[in-house]
C-alpha cells in the first residue's frame, strides 16, 4: 500500500472520530526493510520512522539522516540497559520504557549527555508472560517514579495487544490509564488495526508491513 493511501486512511479515521487533521503521527516501521524501500518512503517526503533494535538502526540511519534531514527516529523494541547510551545518540523518541532499572540508567546517561528523547511507557495490557511492559496495576506508580525520581519526559503510553484478543479492549484500557495520569499521547495501532486505534484516541500509529510490504 502506498504512503498516500495510508495517510488517506488515517485522515478518514481522524474525521470519523472528530479529530483534528494531522493529530495522528504515522511512524513508518522500517525494521528488517531494505534500504531501497526505506528511501522510497523518504523520497515521498515522510520523515518519521521506527526501529526495533539499536544495532540494526545504526547500520542504516546515520547515513540516511545525513542525506534526508529532519528525520525523527523512534525506538519501538525492548531495550537492554547496556544499549542505553547508544540509543540516546540516535533516537528521538523511545516507546519501550518498561522497568525501573531502565528508567534509572536512562536518567543517569541523560544527565551526562545533556539531552533526552521523549518517552512512552510500554504497558503489558494483556499481562502476557512473554511480553515486555508494565502491568496495568503498576502504571500509576511507575509514571510517578519516572517523573519525580528519574525526571524523565514521559509523553504517553504504548501497548501491543495480544494477537488472539480484540484490540479495542486494550486500546480502551490504555486510553483510560493515560487520562488518569494526564498523558496526552497513545502509541497504539499497527498495520492490521490502526484505524480502530485512532477511534480510541491513538496519537501515534506504528505501520510496517502495510506500508513496506512483507519483511525480508
Amino acid at each position: 500500500m502506498s504512503i498516500k493511501n495510508i495517510r488517506n486512511q488515517i485522515r478518514l479515521a481522524e474525521l470519523d472520530s472528530s479529530r483534528v487533521e494531522g493529530s495522528v503521527n504515522l511512524i513508518a516501521v522500517s525494521k528488517l526493510q531494505p534500504l531501497a524501500r526505506i528511501e522510497k518512503v523518504l523520497l515521498a517526503g515522510h520523515r518519521v520512522f521506527g526501529e526495533n533494535r539499536v544495532q540494526e538502526a545504526y547500520q542504516k540511519w546515520p547515513s540516511l539522516k545525513e542525506t534526508y534531514p529532519n528525520v525523527s527516529l523512534h525506538l519501538l523494541g525492548p531495550l537492554q540497559t547496556n544499549k542505553v547510551k547508544e540509543s540516546l545518540k540516535l533516537f528521538d523518541v523511545v516507546h519501550s520504557l518498561d522497568r525501573e532499572k531502565l528508567a534509572r540508567v536512562f536518567s543517569e546517561n541523560i544527565q551526562q549527555l545533556g539531552q533526552s528523547p521523549d518517552f512512552f511507557i510500554q504497558v503489558n495490557t494483556g499481562e502476557e508472560e512473554q511480553k515486555s511492559g508494565i502491568p496495568p496495576s503498576a502504571v500509576d506508580k511507575f509514571v510517578g517514579d519516572c517523573r519525580e525520581t528519574y525526571n524523565l519526559p514521559i509523553v504517553g503510553l504504548m501497548c501491543i495487544p495480544p494477537i488472539n484478543e480484540e484490540p479495542s479492549l486494550h486500546f480502551a484500557l490504555l486510553k483510560k490509564l493515560a487520562e488518569r495520569n494526564g498523558l496526552k499521547r497513545l502509541s497504539m495501532g499497527m498495520s492490521s488495526d490502526f484505524v480502530s486505534a485512532i477511534t480510541f484516541g491513538s496519537t501515534d500509529v506504528r505501520i510496517g508491513s502495510a506500508l513496506f510490504g512483507k519483511r525480508s
